[in-house]
């Protein structure tokens, strides 16, 4: 990622139909606000990294995926995704895109573990994650209001050697 790719990323980070499945605050943001989030917390972080999915074909942007929170002592991470262009949901690119995220985490950086949360009513980011190996570790219960409801906050994992044995 980018400075070039803040108001990009701006968008999606302020449409609320990406947003409600990923992130807790629904907050809207300014551009301004934007532009220092992504250079202050995502281009000059030293404990996170970020990229911005593209369409192989167009060299369109459509998502965001990144570790955070990286722990080099415990060789630990969380990885995030946001498939932000909504044309583009459901089509598999979230999950080559963690795929090779992953690859990166285990197989470049020598990462032991990787960690996400997932909103209990995301039912196709659950499933994804399953078939990409990670386990559930746990929840944060009703910790999230949506629409008029109390949700839980699932917690999931997978280690590196799990992941070096998981069948495509």
């Amino acid at each position: 990622m980018t400075i070039e790719d803040a108001e990009q990323y701006h968008s999606w980070r302020n449409d609320v139909d990406v947003m409600i499945s990923t992130n807790p605050s629904l907050d809207f943001y300014s551009l301004l606000e934007t532009k220092a989030f992504v250079e202050g917390v995502i281009l000059h972080s030293s404990s996170s990294k970020s990229y911005i999915i593209q369409d192989k074909n167009t060299d369109k942007a459509i998502g965001i995926t990144s570790l955070i929170n990286m722990d080099h002592k415990n060789r630990s991470a969380e990885c995030i995704i946001d498939i932000g262009e909504k044309d583009y949901w459901g089509k598999g690119y979230a999950k080559e895109a963690l795929k090779l995220l992953l690859n990166y985490a285990f197989l470049e950086m020598n990462l032991h573990r990787v960690s996400l949360r997932v909103f209990s009513f995301n039912e196709r980011a659950i499933h994804l994650y399953t078939k990409l190996g990670f386990k559930q570790e746990g929840a944060s219960r009703q910790a999230l209001f949506r629409s008029g409801n109390w949700h839980d906050i699932i917690h999931m994992g997978i280690l590196q050697q799990e992941y070096m044995t998981i069948e495509d």
